[in-house]
């Protein structure tokens, strides 16, 4: 008896042990966000006077900093939803397209294609910048929605759009490929069978079996894009159409850091990623487990 009152006591302090680490590691990972949440609700004074963990006391505690960083972001995240959800889509719809042909349709040259699908997975976006910024130039995209002025007042953000649109479309085909492995071929085999063509196939078979990885590609794009400053330093050239991430990079002071103005405006530019994976996120697991349907 006292032999299992000692084991007992063993595994006890062991979870115990279990639960202390857990909680310290959470601690270390979370003590950043805190950080940046007192500060955002810090006056200046405050915060210069007190440490960053340290919550702002009742006279040092301003919500002020969060209303003139929306103030000054709230286009900026008009204009960054106006490009990234139409990349996000057709990336991940055209991902979803091109790994079909890749993987249920049988045809010469699937290596070779696919070989370069993997190799602009691997493109870095800093070695694409002077060409694609002399591509769009020579493109001259205002100039060609001259018809539509409204749109092409836009154009810096279509050039963002299709730019991420097209750098997306080859990890979105990796990714549903990887997945499209896992669906038997004998239901595409027994489609075929009963007449169905290869578009058909698609609709009615692939597409619906496909929602779980949507949410990933979709979830994995819209937070790559939104989060993306360098194609958007060069290629958005009027401050009207600048993006979020451009807008939170101007709230840095010009002489004096505004930290807590900064803090607040980089909490409300990571809230549509949050919104997106709290919405989404049990269909992000079932993709990521490579459950189908």
């Amino acid at each position: 008896m006292e032999g299992f009152s000692r084991r007992i006591g063993r595994i006890g302090r062991r979870r115990l042990a279990l639960y202390v680490t857990l909680v310290l590691l959470l601690a270390l990972y979370l003590s950043p966000l805190w950080s940046g949440f007192t500060t955002s609700l810090k006056t200046a004074v405050t915060f210069a006077t007190t440490s960053p963990l340290t919550p702002p006391p009742p006279d040092g505690f301003t919500v002020e900093p969060w209303y003139e960083a929306w103030g000054r972001m709230r286009f900026a995240m008009i204009n960054s939803v106006f490009f990234v959800i139409p990349a996000t889509v057709l990336s991940a719809f055209l991902g979803s397209l091109a790994a079909y042909g890749l993987t249920k349709i049988d045809w010469r040259g699937q290596i070779g294609i696919l070989l370069l699908f993997l190799a602009g997975v691997f493109i870095p976006y800093q070695s694409v910048l002077v060409p694609l910024r002399q591509f769009w130039s020579a493109v001259d995209l205002a100039s060609l929605l001259a018809f539509a002025p409204a749109l092409a007042a836009r154009a810096d953000l279509l050039e963002l759009a299709i730019t991420h649109t097209a750098y997306g479309i080859p990890i979105c085909t990796i990714l549903f490929r990887g997945y499209y492995l896992t669906i038997d071929d004998e239901i595409i085999e027994a489609a075929k069978i009963d007449g169905a063509s290869t578009i058909r196939i698609y609709r009615r078979i692939v597409l619906p079996l496909s929602k779980p990885m949507f949410a990933v590609t979709l979830i994995y794009q819209f937070t790559n894009i939104w989060n993306d400053l360098l194609f958007a330093l060069v290629l958005v050239t009027t401050s009207r159409n600048f993006v979020a991430t451009q807008a939170l990079n101007e709230l840095q002071g010009a002489m004096v850091g505004q930290y807590n103005l900064q803090m607040a405006g980089a909490f409300i530019v990571a809230m549509p990623t949050l919104i997106i994976y709290v919405v989404f996120g049990r269909q992000f697991a079932r993709g990521l487990g490579g459950e189908s349907g």
